[in-house]
């Protein structure tokens, strides 16, 4: 599980990202991402729609599975950033660990979150 200071508290700072950040794309998941100097801790937020997967059950497995995946590669981010990852397909549920790893991976090299 990810640690507390670095999830986001509250909807204006999500709402930030959501509205200064770029987004990085791919089939099943986005990231939208910003630096943010002021603070020592990156925060991440996992968002997943009801129209993704009905049951509250199901959202919050997909959100388990990319905090899980967040929480081994936060070492390697060593400047402070604010993310939220959006999932848009129920697909992230079956999606085998290591795919799902690499799907992630992918999206924080190209948005230069591992610098």
């Amino acid at each position: 599980m990810l640690s507390f200071a670095h999830r986001f508290h509250g909807h204006g700072s999500l709402r930030f990202v959501y509205k200064n950040g770029q987004a990085i794309r791919s089939r099943l998941i986005t990231i939208k991402y910003t630096s943010n100097p002021n603070r020592k801790n990156s925060r991440f937020a996992v968002v997943v729609s009801k129209k993704v997967h009905k049951s509250a059950v199901g959202r919050n497995r997909m959100r388990r599975r990319v905090y899980e995946i967040v929480r081994q590669e936060l070492p390697k981010i060593p400047h402070a950033h604010d993310v939220a990852i959006m999932i848009f397909s129920s697909e992230v549920i079956t999606l085998p660990a290591e795919e799902l790893t690499e799907t992630i991976r992918q999206l924080f090299t190209q948005a230069d979150l591992y610098k």
